[in-house]
């Protein structure tokens, strides 16, 4: 196995400037320099892009910067010790210790192992102690290979310093044990629990028992410092504490008898907890795994807080989004209705689109007066005994009638997606029934997302009572969807089903009256939603919109098909403007971003926004502007010309579903030579001394 950091790797006493960025491009640099990486800017594009979904800097004037990159040829880590330091977020103060682990996307259980048990080793002021008193690289990597067990632990220097460092890496090594025993796991970094976890409990009865989650999108480090923060702080009060890191080097299930003997659980983590299931039931303390190294200690208190707390949340079953009922109170309402909502219609789309494409289809074998006729033909037809109009009408009419009953799901999904956001397992059914009661009632896509929360937030509640632990594993499989189902659905037909069924009337009624200059304004609307953050939580909500109306559409109410049209073309002209200009002014972009420019094509015909985020992420302030002045006239475009789409995705791929499809392929056209002028425009012109053309490789 290949040496994870070398002297080469180590810069002392830098002065790298006075953004992290600046910071993690130096570090990306000397990882390409020893021949580590194959692209410097993918791989700091990379690191970049996860250091902007959590800080990195922890207590201690520490930050971790990581990633795992495909420009990675094998696990790395890179070091600097700055002067002056660096703000990486930490609540404490700026950074002067900064690691950056580079980490291949293939990369080996050993390698990860090592790089999680280096992760640890920085939260020991010991260890960090040692590390600002190395006077050389060479120093640094001996200390970093004492404390992970590798090479020799001794460093050269005078006896003093020698001394110390030596220490630190038994010390290392010690602390790596300790700490190991406690969480369940091996010095290596292999998770134990089971009935080792056990022999570590202590035999008071009156010890108060906790276990915890910990993961981070990328598993490599902050997954591992949680788990450590929270064992040591736990340690301190007195508290037995298991965790379960669920991170890349693999993770071991907590023993199911460690589960039902704890009071709480704590979720340290930014991604699904897997299997959450398991600790249906239990008081849940629950926030980013970030908390768990700045904020141990009250994480800890408010578990043995809500462990003696009859009406604290609980874990209601298997999660649903990245948090649901077990939020631990740290979400606002809107977070948590705008990430229900977005579950629901998640969840939706694959209705709504196997529905769309098949309805138009069946529009395409059988023509439109299909809708009348369909169902005698499939009941009354077969192979040999064909219809009016032969074997396409027939094809046709059985592909309407499919897409037709796949589209008579949506409400259902929705609201059921909804509930399941909120409470998880429990709501699923709940939010099902209140959605079939919403389409009965003629409610539509407004009364499935009322009917979808109902059924949500009732279930949650009736999943935090406190019931006997005999009666626990019957409340999410029985109890909770029963009462819940009667609750929302009772509630939908005595109450809220006919004024929403009336508020949707009215909605479906004007949108179809929408024409000229409305309608050219809604679709400008629309377009700049679609542009503003790219596949973020706006795009989102204008895509929502157009996907939830969907069902509505009809031949005599193509409305809902217009917004749609003009959502999707919209959305597809960021990645090809972006795309258009690399090739028009290669110079003022790189060779990372010319790379990014030749998938964008593919990714912009697919309807696949995202696809621009490499050029925003890299150059907001230009990118941003000029998609929005694309997409809006494009949106005007479709809607003003009545373009139609019946399926919700697919872009230029799904030309058959599309009505007046050369006027939907000349709006996109239209906006994406907008944008790609537009960006290559403030490029030009409004730049600064850093924004200098990028040289060919080789002269023209």
């Amino acid at each position: 196995m290949s040496e994870l950091i070398t002297p080469e790797l180590v810069s002392l006493d830098e002065d790298l400037g006075a953004e992290r960025s600046s910071v993690i491009r130096y570090l990306a640099e000397q990882v390409a320099a020893q021949g580590r990486s194959t692209e410097v800017d993918a791989l700091y594009a990379d690191a970049l892009a996860r250091e902007e979904k959590t800080s990195t800097g922890v207590p201690g004037g520490i930050a971790i910067p990581h990633c795992r990159s495909k420009a990675v040829s094998e696990a790395t880590l890179a070091m600097a010790r700055l002067s002056p330091a660096v703000d990486f977020g930490a609540k404490d103060g700026p950074a002067d210790l900064v690691f950056f682990i580079a980490a291949p996307d293939g990369a080996d259980q050993e390698h990860l192992k090592l790089l999680s048990k280096l992760a640890r080793s920085l939260i020991r002021k010991d260890f960090t102690a040692s590390l600002r008193a190395a006077r050389t690289p060479a120093d640094v990597v001996a200390l970093v290979n004492g404390a992970l067990g590798i090479g020799e632990p001794a460093i050269a220097g005078d006896g003093a310093h020698a001394a110390g460092s030596t220490a630190a890496g038994t010390a290392a090594g010690d602390r790596s044990s300790e700490a190991a025993a406690t969480l369940g796991t091996s010095p290596s970094g292999t998770d134990t629990t089971g009935p080792a976890v056990e022999q570590g409990r202590s035999t008071d009865t009156k010890v108060r028992r906790l276990v915890a989650v910990t993961a981070c999108p990328t598993g490599i480090a902050h997954t591992y410092m949680a788990a450590d923060s929270l064992v040591a702080a736990a340690k301190e009060r007195g508290v037995d504490l298991q965790v379960e890191t669920q991170g890349s080097s693999g993770a071991t299930p907590l023993d199911p008898a460690v589960i039902a003997a704890a009071d709480a659980v704590i979720f340290a983590v930014d991604v699904d907890v897997r299997d959450k299931q398991r600790f249906a039931g239990l008081p849940v303390i629950s926030a980013p795994v970030k908390r768990g190294i700045d904020e141990p200690g009250e994480m800890v208190e408010e578990a043995l807080a809500a462990a003696s707390n009859p009406n604290a949340r609980r874990v209601a079953g298997t999660a649903g989004g990245e948090q649901s009922d077990d939020d631990g109170g740290r979400d606002g309402i809107g977070s948590t209705l705008k990430r229900a909502l977005l579950t629901g219609v998640s969840y939706m789309i694959p209705f709504v689109a196997g529905g769309g494409l098949l309805i138009a289809l069946g529009f395409l074998l059988g023509g439109y007066l299909i809708t009348d006729t369909a169902d005698t033909i499939v009941l009354e037809n077969n192979f040999g005994n064909l219809p009016d109009g032969g074997l396409a009408t027939y094809l046709g009419a059985v592909a309407f009638k499919i897409g037709q009953l796949s589209l008579g799901f949506l409400v259902p999904a929705l609201a059921g997606y909804i509930a399941y956001a909120l409470a998880d397992r429990p709501g699923i059914a709940p939010g099902f029934v209140a959605g079939a009661v919403a389409g009965f009632m003629g409610a539509g896509f407004l009364g499935g997302i009322v009917g979808g929360l109902l059924a949500g937030y009732v279930a949650l509640m009736i999943g935090r009572l406190a019931v006997p632990r005999w009666l626990r594993s019957l409340m999410p499989v029985v109890i909770i969807p029963l009462l819940a189902s009667i609750v929302a659905s009772g509630l939908m037909f005595l109450v809220l089903g006919g004024p929403i069924a009336a508020i949707t009337v009215g909605l479906n009624n004007w949108l179809s009256g929408l024409t000229g200059t409305a309608a050219v304004g809604l679709g400008l609307i629309l377009g700049l939603m679609m542009a503003v953050d790219l596949g973020g939580p706006v795009n989102k909500v204008a895509y929502s919109f157009a996907v939830a109306g969907l069902g509505a559409g009809s031949i005599d109410n193509q409305a809902p098909w217009q917004i749609m049209a003009a959502v999707m073309a919209a959305g597809m002209v960021p990645p090809l403007a972006m795309a258009l200009a690399t090739v028009l002014d290669r110079r003022r972009f790189t060779v990372a971003e010319r790379e990014n420019g030749k998938a964008a094509w593919l990714l912009g015909a697919a309807f696949i926004s995202e696809g621009a985020i490499p050029f925003a992420a890299a150059d907001p302030l230009r990118v941003i502007p000029a998609s929005l002045l694309g997409s809006a006239v494009t949106g005007a475009i479709v809607m003003g010309t009545g373009v139609t789409s019946q399926a919700p995705h697919g872009g230029i791929f799904v030309f058959f579903a599309i009505g007046n499809v050369a006027m939907f392929v000349i709006a996109i056209i239209v906006g994406t030579i907008i944008s790609a002028l537009a960006v290559i425009g403030l490029k030009r012109y409004a730049t600064s001394k850093k924004d200098a053309p990028v040289a060919e490789p080789v002269a023209a």
